[in-house]
């Protein structure tokens, strides 16, 4: 199984909408706190830093969300990640909500890293892929003879 990385956030009142309940673009403003500490806690990769210094950005290109039960103020959500794969140029992400054994939402990623001097696609560096091999999701089981 391959590594996650977990990050309690406290839902405050400034993610809530007149209803009370997180407003849905919210929980993307949270999920990219969630990406921006786990390269900087977890990975050791700074992220101001590898945006301000290196120039490397790692926008979202692709999204897919699924809210399945409101989250309200006050309450904790945990925010789990794991790496979904590992491409040259991208990595695919999966992030649950979750809170009181319950999922709130369920997030699937798309990052590709950029050099934002020409906004490109670039491969990704080699600290950064070092980094990531940790939680690179296990190899596929085959009933496929190897070659």
């Amino acid at each position: 199984m391959s590594a996650t990385f977990d990050m309690p956030v406290r839902i405050r009142f400034a993610h809530c909408d007149p209803a009370g309940i997180v407003f849905f673009p919210q929980y993307l403003v949270l999920t990219n706190a969630l990406v921006e500490d786990w390269f900087t806690e977890c990975l050791h990769v700074d992220y101001a830093h590898m945006i301000g210094e290196r120039r490397i950005g790692l926008p979202i290109v692709k999204l897919d969300c699924e809210f399945s039960r409101p989250s309200r103020m006050g309450e904790t959500l945990t925010l789990t990640l794991s790496v979904n794969a590992i491409g040259r140029r991208s990595i695919r992400l999966g992030i649950v909500g979750h809170c009181q054994n319950e999922v709130r939402f369920r997030a699937h990623q798309v990052l590709v890293t950029t050099s934002l001097e020409t906004g490109q696609s670039i491969d990704i560096p080699d600290d950064i892929a070092s980094a990531l091999a940790r939680f690179a999701p296990p190899p596929a089981l085959t009933d496929e003879p190897r070659s």
